[in-house]
């Protein structure tokens, strides 16, 4: 979706709990999550390769824009929604970066989450020591 007022796409990714609301324009490749600097902001170089994966894949390091707002989640979750977030609106920006990015999975929401944990054991599988004697 286009927003008519700053006339930049807008799109959501989503990993985990995390959520994060992209808005990506043509510019000089600028990325700010949160009002921060991407770099100062996820911390680790894997993080932000990660969240960069979109541009690498379609060739289109900085061309745009990036504004985000992440939260929900931990670092790791934010940065695979923020992945999933720039891919979408990638797609909007342009139909041909849709095969390339399938391909790669990055327009395919990753529903694994940590399973709760149950009643009467110590964590959401495991079992405590059984005893026959």
């Amino acid at each position: 979706m286009i927003d008519a007022k700053t006339n930049e796409i807008v799109a959501i990714g989503r990993r985990k709990r995390a959520r994060a609301r992209v808005r990506m324009k043509p510019g000089s490749g600028q990325f700010v999550v949160n009002g921060v600097a991407l770099e100062n902001y996820l911390n680790r170089d894997t993080l932000v390769q990660m969240a960069r994966q979109p541009f690498a894949v379609t060739g289109t390091v900085d061309r745009y824009d990036i504004r985000a707002l992440c939260d929900g989640g931990g670092l790791s979750g934010q940065a695979g929604a923020l992945r999933m977030g720039i891919a979408r609106a990638l797609v909007q920006e342009n139909e041909n970066f849709r095969s390339a990015l399938r391909e790669e999975g990055l327009l395919t929401r990753d529903a694994r989450e940590v399973e709760r944990k149950k009643y009467g054991r110590p964590g959401a599988r495991k079992r405590f020591q059984f005893s026959k004697r």
